[in-house]
């Protein structure tokens, strides 16, 4: 995005999965250039199909080979920044790691993903986002109290705790290596994000507002008001009108008297008003509530499938999802004013030959680091 405010900031992006590659994504849709170094071996994922490569520009190089980490330095040298996502040690075994980088270049941003941290007796295992929220207190929290947890998908550790506390470091850390010179080293590990995210929970315990047991809370499904509730047509409908002012407006909206439905924070009525809940919406289709309750402050929205999100008037109207290249893109968020459209995906190694020129590699040498099989371009 030639517009966006990041435009002129260059950042070196080691291939990976999940929150690295994200948290690049976001980068480059607020602007920046984001230099992808891929592997020989292409990835088991279809990058094409990969969402958060778009923007990006790709550069195929055989880290193993000395030469290809020449090259590697030789771009690091030359950029704003870098995201890495490896297990600690990796980098630093491949001749890559903070040191060496930030020799060549002390204004460095050295942005480190992973789950566990860069230090600590978990450090070195193997995890994912299941394992990195469970040490957090979060996972504990969710799902039915009849039955185990349940993982709310990926999106609270990996994209929550890990993405979004990248960037909040890299920005800070760009913004003061510009005035300062100096680089700093970005730990950013998803079990600290996720532990700073629980601060709202921590603070309502404190408060005696909360307590561990699952489905027992105000906003986990504990009481009659936020929750989610079957349609006719075997849809569902969510609520959350947690001030009385909008409780009543959803009584209305249903029909339901105040002395019908009681106290609103009784714990000895919550059984009652579920089931009275349950029984009133399941006499009208998902659309027929929305009829009712859509411009209301009830706080009664559609819960929808991502495949239907674009159908929606709201999600339409804010330009939810873009169609680029046969693949539907989540808009460009948070939105900045006179930013471009979404861009493409581009295909592992179709910037080699450009960027290493670039960065100033003779056109002879990239054909003899083709021949050897050390760089690769599409």
């Amino acid at each position: 995005m030639t517009n966006g405010p990041l435009h002129g900031i260059t950042i070196i992006e080691f291939a990976g999965i999940g929150p690295g590659p994200y948290a690049g994504q976001l980068l480059s849709d607020m602007g920046a250039e984001v230099i992808v170094i891929d592997r020989p071996k292409r990835s088991a994922i279809a990058l094409e199909h990969t969402v958060d490569r778009r923007g990006k520009k790709s550069v195929v190089i055989d880290l193993k080979a000395s030469e290809g980490v020449a090259l590697a330095l030789d771009l690091v040298a030359q950029a704003d920044a870098l995201i890495e996502g490896n297990r600690p040690g990796v980098m630093e075994r491949l001749g890559l790691g903070p040191d060496t980088c930030l020799e060549r270049n002390p204004a460095l941003i050295y942005g480190r993903m992973t789950g566990w941290g860069q230090d600590g007796p978990y450090a070195a295992m193997a995890g994912h986002d299941i394992n990195y929220i469970s040490l957090t207190g979060a996972l504990y929290a969710m799902g039915p109290a009849d039955r185990p947890p349940m993982p709310p998908l990926n999106l609270v550790g990996d994209f929550g705790g890990g993405s979004m506390f990248l960037v909040t470091g890299m920005l800070a850390a760009l913004l003061e290596a510009k005035t300062t010179g100096k680089g700093r080293v970005i730990d950013a590990a998803i079990v600290d994000g996720v532990n700073s995210l629980m601060g709202f929970f921590h603070g309502l315990d404190a408060a005696g507002r909360w307590t561990p047991a699952r489905e027992a809370n105000w906003l986990d499904g504990g009481v009659p008001y936020y929750r989610c509730y079957e349609t006719a047509d075997a849809k569902f409908m969510a609520i959350g009108p947690i001030e009385p002012q909008f409780l009543a407006v959803m009584l209305d909206g249903l029909g339901i008297t105040p002395a019908e439905y009681g106290a609103q924070n009784d714990p000895a009525e919550y059984a009652r008003q579920m089931a009275l809940l349950s029984s009133i919406f399941a006499k009208k289709t998902q659309a027929q509530w929305c009829g009712i309750f859509d411009g209301t402050d009830a706080c009664v929205t559609p819960v929808l499938p991502y495949n239907a999100v674009a159908e929606h008037p709201h999600m339409q109207a804010r330009g939810a999802l873009k169609h680029v290249d046969g693949l539907d893109h989540p808009a460009v968020a948070p939105v900045l004013d006179g930013q471009g459209p979404c861009a493409g995906i581009p295909a592992d190694g179709a910037d080699t030959k450009a960027v290493l020129e670039k960065a100033g590699v003779s056109k002879s040498r990239i054909a003899e680091l083709l021949e050897s099989g050390v760089i690769r371009s599409t």
